[in-house]
């Protein structure tokens, strides 16, 4: 009940939060993670409720159905797999944000922060993300205009400027920094699907 209330408290909760996220990501994590952590809702319950508001909105306007399909004439591990992300994006978000914390880390070995401080800012940035992709879902499920490619450019753009922000928005490097780290975790995450989907038939098959 606690953790219900602050989600929903205005001046400390996920509006508050979301308001923060949309301002000012880098300076707005940097301050829950060194200063104070009772304003912003906590990182995980972030993303699993925004990425619950995505699952809902595209299950209700059947958005995804037009943009990803698995046609396959035989069920491999790799499909069930994606279809696993699809039903469980709060999970898979946190799974992929550990890949795009290892690339971050790389990145910007030089700064001071830690892979778990760093996994924090991902599960802030990719929880507004999801919340893109809703607001694009409706728009999309009511007006009936294919803009869902826009928003995947957008949390492309938005997470890029929100990471180079958080180590230090005035390098403009870093901006491009967080744009490998992003790209090249989401491709890290996508690899690890198809090579363990396909171990996994190749084991069953022998």
């Amino acid at each position: 009940m606690h953790e219900i209330e602050h989600v929903l408290h205005l001046e400390r909760g996920i509006l508050y939060s979301v308001r923060e996220l949309l301002v000012s990501p880098g300076r707005s994590v940097r301050h829950f993670i060194t200063e104070d952590r009772s304003r912003l809702v906590k990182p995980v319950i972030f993303i699993i409720i925004t990425s619950l508001v995505y699952s809902l909105l595209n299950h209700f306007f059947h958005i995804e159905d037009e943009y990803v399909e698995f046609n396959e004439n035989q069920k491999t591990t790799t499909g069930l797999l994606f279809n696993w992300v699809q039903g469980h994006y709060g999970y898979a978000n946190i799974i992929m944000g550990i890949f795009i914390a290892f690339w971050a880390k790389v990145f910007f070995r030089k700064y001071h922060y830690n892979l778990f401080e760093i996994l924090i800012l991902l599960c802030f940035v990719m929880g507004m993300g999801m919340l893109f992709m809703a607001v694009f879902a409706v728009i999309e499920g009511v007006a009936h205009l294919n803009v869902m490619s826009i928003a995947g450019y957008l949390v492309v753009i938005y997470s890029s400027w929100a990471i180079g922000q958080f180590f230090d928005g005035k390098k403009a490097g870093n901006y491009m920094k967080a744009f490998a780290s992003y790209i090249l975790g989401m491709l890290s995450f996508l690899l690890l699907i198809v090579a363990a989907g396909s171990l996994i038939d190749a084991v069953i098959r022998h």
